[in-house]
């Protein structure tokens, strides 16, 4: 029984459907909600979107708040892996690709709690990466940019075939990780194979400002799905 650290981002989300792929069982989500949005460990842009996503998969959540500062934040993460201890876990479920910083910490942690640590993307191609998410039906949308080349027109965008071609090209040409692993992009998964419901928003804003934005989503809802989109 795993426990599945949870942003609502692309990465931690299609992790656990690997994961699930995989007949591993997921007992509980973990979501740390950081104050500071400058957080070093944790996903920010609507985060507090996890209780939906959370409800949308019909799997627990366990939430923790923290102030985000730097290192502080493992005693936050170490807090709630004990709470979902009481799920009966035995591991813990990350989406890192290729951040030593993030992947090491998470690894102390779950050493000091007795509990294994998977991560089932761990180093892999990161232009595949998303061009998989994309075939298996995981309707990804961009929430935060803060790397040039990116620009307010990037918040909100869907990730499909033609912006994964253009990641491919801005990692040729600028450097960048196509998958945003080095924190150039933030996302939002918000339909999936793993959603009951998917997720509607009705209104957000986009905030950009010195090279850096997010989109801000003011109220959305969980909708059924159609019987196709169910399939």
């Amino acid at each position: 029984m795993l426990a599945a650290l949870f942003s609502g981002g692309k990465d931690s989300t299609y992790a656990v459907y690997i994961a699930i792929r995989a007949g591993h069982k997921i007992g509980c989500l973990v979501s740390v909600i950081p104050e500071n949005k400058e957080s070093y460990l944790f996903h920010t842009p609507n985060i507090s979107l996890v209780g939906k996503l959370s409800e949308a998969m019909e799997i627990p959540l366990v939430k923790m708040s923290s102030y985000g500062e730097r290192d502080k934040e493992l005693n936050d993460l170490k807090n709630a892996l004990k709470e979902a201890k009481a799920f009966g876990i035995t591991g813990v479920l990350t989406g890192a690709i290729s951040s030593v910083y993030q992947a090491s910490r998470i690894q102390r942690v779950c050493f000091e709690l007795g509990l294994e640590c998977f991560n089932p993307l761990w180093l892999r191609n990161e232009q595949e990466h998303i061009e998989e998410i994309i075939r298996n039906d995981f309707h990804v949308i961009f929430t935060g940019v803060s790397a040039h080349p990116f620009d307010k027109s990037w918040l909100g965008r869907s990730l499909n075939a033609l912006t994964a071609r253009e990641l491919g090209e801005l990692s040729r040409s600028h450097g960048i990780n196509a998958a945003g692993e080095g924190g150039e992009y933030e996302t939002l998964v918000v339909d999936c194979p793993l959603y009951k419901k998917r997720l509607f928003i009705h209104s957000s804003e986009r905030v950009f400002k010195e090279g850096a934005g997010v989109l801000e989503i003011k109220e959305c809802e969980l909708i059924p799905k159609s019987r196709e989109e169910a399939k």
